[in-house]
């Protein structure tokens, strides 16, 4: 029985033996001498096999094109405000909503609306995306100048660029914003004598006395126009440059504008570029006039802002929502530094004043992207 049992065990080995040399000899043979038919990817059945070799032109390389496209599930994702139950979509517009405001050094304090706290970020902290997208929306898009304010501003803005590519220069010299800081360099004693008895009269200014020069050297106060046109210089603006200069009164008058109007010759303004017939429905309104100001501002190729101060933050927010347009923001405590060693001939305007004016520049707009300003 052992024995018999053995040959059997024998004989499926030498069986399973001659079976597997088959096997891989056939094997073998349809590599090469392509024994079996070559199999069709688009025969095969599975809708989920992906083909090894396609073709991307023509309609033979479609491969749910449309699929590509296909917006993705919101995945329960809702908006963030949900109309309760009892709301009902406006009909026709019952009018528009007036806002108050006092204009000046207080012109974000509204009657109607308190629009503090609107400055050059697109994004404040802690608050939740959609959010920042709806306080965007309604500061930029939502709220409108009177049509007559905004058909005044794009005439100013075609005459401007009749000239070509121009700068909008916010120049705060201004007679309250001057008193309000407690600036006075390169003023007289008289002109600083004035101001001081503005702050001092003036009730809802809680600060009299400031040091001036302290003031400067912390970069607390706005540039001169003479201190402009040197920045302006030295970033390379070329003496033909069209300014529009974006402010009311400029205190002194042509006696404080006589250098930067040396150096840039043509500076205009709304008063220059528009007939008195034209300005005279403004002319008696100041923040309709700051409103024409804002509108070319908010157009300009360059705008740069003298002073940080309300205007000045609205209008680099606004080009920022509006695709990150060029505004230089002076690095004033910085630039402080350079003005003075001109005026002590430590350092003379040149290429070596260019290149330390670009460098506090470019550190400015790098602590302001690290801040979250962009």
């Amino acid at each position: 029985m052992q024995r018999r049992s053995r040959k059997v065990v024998v004989l499926l080995r030498k069986f399973l033996t001659c079976a597997i040399c088959t096997i891989a000899l056939v094997g073998l043979l349809s590599v090469h001498v392509h024994v079996f038919p070559p199999s069709r990817v688009s025969d095969l059945s599975d809708p989920y096999k992906l083909p090894t070799v396609t073709q991307l032109d023509g309609a033979s390389g479609n491969l749910d094109f449309e699929k590509l496209w296909k917006p993705p599930s919101n995945r329960d994702i809702v908006h963030c405000v949900k109309p309760s139950s009892n709301y009902t979509a406006p009909g026709e517009s019952r009018g528009y909503l007036l806002v108050h405001t006092n204009g000046g050094l207080n012109q974000m304090r509204a009657g109607v609306i308190r629009a503090a706290k609107s400055d050059s970020r697109l994004a404040n902290n802690n608050l939740p995306p959609d959010i920042q997208k709806l306080r965007c929306r309604a500061c930029y898009e939502a709220l409108r100048f009177a049509p007559a304010i905004e058909a005044m501003g794009k005439l100013l803005v075609d005459r401007m660029r009749s000239y070509g590519p121009f700068i909008a220069l916010h120049l705060r010299y201004e007679k309250d914003m001057l008193a309000f800081s407690g600036c006075t360099h390169g003023l007289s004693n008289a002109e600083a004598e004035e101001l001081k008895t503005i702050r001092e009269n003036t009730p809802y200014w809680k600060v009299k006395e400031i040091d001036a020069r302290e003031q400067r050297h912390k970069g607390l106060c706005p540039l001169t126009p003479k201190e402009v046109g040197i920045f302006l210089r030295a970033l390379g603006y070329p003496s033909n440059t069209p300014i529009y200069i974006a402010a009311g009164e400029i205190y002194g008058g042509d006696t404080h504008m006589a250098d930067l109007r040396s150096r840039y010759p043509m500076l205009m303004s709304k008063e220059k570029l528009t007939s008195v017939e034209e300005l005279e429905p403004f002319i008696n309104h100041a923040s309709q006039m700051a409103a024409l100001d804002y509108i070319v501002s908010v157009e300009s190729d360059v705008f740069i802002p003298t002073y940080s101060g309300n205007m000045a933050r609205a209008v680099e927010g606004h080009r920022r929502y509006l695709g990150h347009r060029k505004t230089i923001s002076p690095d004033r405590k910085a630039l402080v530094r350079l003005f003075d060693k001109l005026e002590k001939r430590i350092l003379k305007e040149g290429p070596k004043l260019s290149n330390r004016a670009r460098v506090s520049e470019e550190e400015k707009r790098s602590c302001l992207r690290n801040k979250g300003h962009g």
